[in-house]
């Protein structure tokens, strides 16, 4: 009867509450700030400056496509752009999503 006495008493006293639940996520929420601050955050920057590079393409602009073609801005449309590539000056269109990078002129 002792022994049952205890767990009823145990049962009914209240455990720690909000303080000792909080430490237990503590690791948790540490891990998914500094994921967001290494990870999210970087790719976040680095995808609102692609979009700026897009949006203010103009001709004479040497470009990279995620294809890896290298060519010259000829012509930009609302949402295509048409380079100049090789030394035949071929001209091909592509969207401009595919623009994954400005060449900078050497200088």
């Amino acid at each position: 009867m002792n022994l049952l006495n205890t767990v009823s008493i145990a049962q009914a006293a209240p455990a720690g509450g909000s303080s000792n639940m909080l430490v237990s996520f503590l690791p948790l929420i540490l891990m998914f700030v500094i994921f967001y601050l290494l990870l999210i955050r970087p790719q976040q920057k680095r995808q609102k400056a692609l979009q700026l590079m897009i949006k203010n393409l103009k001709k004479g602009d040497k470009v990279v496509t995620s294809g890896g073609m290298i060519g010259t801005v000829w012509g930009v449309a609302e949402d295509k752009v048409v380079l100049k590539v090789g030394e035949d000056e071929v001209k091909l269109e592509f969207e401009k999503s595919s623009i994954s990078g400005l060449i900078k002129p050497k200088e």
